[in-house]
């Protein structure tokens, strides 16, 4: 069966949507003319990063663009760094990151893959592994490759730079990195790469090592890098300011009304599949100073989780919000957790119940104010929490459990 595609016009409409760059748009143009001719998909490259097998929303990013691809008829090609993840990636990176087993890549590539196919058409997605190439490759196709690029350029790179400068090591493993991506472009023979912006130095090599085993240099589509829910950093489960694909849609719902009002439109933009002409409405909305920042959110967050879960339970999320916060009532379903004894010291109950990770957090979450039983807070982390009827314990502003006698 033939592949139906859209017109040059509409193809170029889609994919200029939130990208960042495209080097070059006259070589995009180019490749879809001669698939439109051809009717023949063009091969569409995503690079994961196993190190990192919880996606967030800042993943879903270059994933809905890969999405558009596929809808557009095109072929998504999946590749999993298992081989490149025992480099570690050095982008943004001030020190070498340490590498990961093969086995610790391949099961996070699968985490990944299971948690991206909420996103991409899990029946149009080749997924490959590059250790199936650069396993393979000899001690004297590594010099060969090295012999393709200069040391020089790749000191152009920003991080290198900077760290070069600052006198920080670099190992010479990460010079290889950029020039391992490189070569899953040759082996897949990639039409186009996607990637944040942080990685368009890693894409552009691609295009040059391409051109170098004589093959039509890739086109490279840098897509922005979403701003966590602080408003300020990269978006990131190390920093708790994420949103993650697989949370659950009141926790989806809660943490997008607490982003900054000047994220509505990107988080729109990037992380939706919000209409064209909708969008329009919204930006015209903030330009003329007539937005209202809480009833966007809240459609945000109604998008949002209708995306990972169901128009269902985006509505179910929305009023067990207002029940909770706007009517100050509690949760329908608040989970059950048992704690040893009768008593114990809130910070003990917090690490025992999972509420907090390390007793360290605990304390944290206390000084913040963020800790509350039976609707009283708690300003002590010494404090003694007698539970022998049960308590409701609160962290932060959607966490609760019902902490009961018993073992845990």
């Amino acid at each position: 069966m033939i592949e139906q595609f859209p017109p040059l016009n509409e193809q170029m409409d889609v994919i200029r949507r939130g990208a960042a760059e495209i080097i070059r748009e006259e070589d995009l143009a180019r490749k879809i003319e001669s698939s439109l001719q051809a009717h023949k998909p063009l091969r569409i490259k995503l690079g994961c990063d196993p190190s990192r097998p919880d996606l967030h929303l800042g993943h879903s990013v270059v994933l809905r663009k890969l999405r558009q691809f596929q809808d557009l008829g095109h072929h998504a090609i999946l590749i999993v760094g298992d081989f490149t993840g025992m480099i570690g990636d050095p982008s943004g990176r001030n020190k070498t990151r340490p590498a990961l087993t093969l086995d610790a890549t391949r099961k996070n590539g699968q985490s990944y893959f299971e948690q991206a196919t909420k996103i991409l058409a899990g029946k149009k997605i080749e997924m490959v592994y590059n250790s199936e190439w650069l396993g393979k490759m000899s001690f004297a196709d590594v010099i060969s490759l090295g012999g393709k690029y200069t040391v020089a350029r790749m000191l152009e790179r920003d991080d290198f730079e900077k760290r070069y400068k600052a006198g920080e090591p670099i190992s010479m493993h990460e010079l290889l990195y950029p020039l391992a991506q490189a070569m899953d472009s040759v082996a897949v023979r990639s039409d186009v790469e996607l990637g944040g912006t942080d990685q368009k130095f890693n894409l552009l090599v691609g295009r040059d090592i391409q051109r170098e085993f004589g093959q039509d240099p890739q086109v490279t589509l840098t897509m922005p890098i979403l701003a966590g829910t602080d408003g300020v950093e990269k978006m990131s489960k190390s920093l708790d300011n994420y949103i993650g694909i697989s949370d659950e849609p009141q926790q989806i719902y809660g943490k997008t009304l607490s982003i900054p009002d000047t994220l509505i439109y990107d988080y729109m933009l990037l992380a939706t599949t919000m209409p064209a002409t909708e969008l329009a409405e919204v930006r015209q909305q903030f330009d003329k100073g007539t937005a209202n920042p809480r009833d966007l959110k809240r459609r945000l967050a109604r998008e949002l989780v209708a995306l990972y879960h169901s128009p269902a339970a985006a509505t179910a999320a929305e009023e067990e919000f207002d029940r909770i916060f706007v009517k100050k009532d509690l949760p329908d379903e608040i989970p059950e957790s048992r704690c040893a004894g009768t008593s114990a010291v809130i910070v003990q109950i917090l690490t025992d119940t999972g509420m907090a990770s390390s007793k360290g957090e605990a304390r944290r979450l206390i000084e913040q104010g963020g800790v509350s039983v039976d609707g009283q807070r708690i300003a002590d982390p010494a404090a003694v929490i007698d539970f022998s009827k049960g308590v409701i314990v609160k962290v932060g502003k959607r966490k609760f459990t019902r902490v009961l006698p018993g073992e845990p």
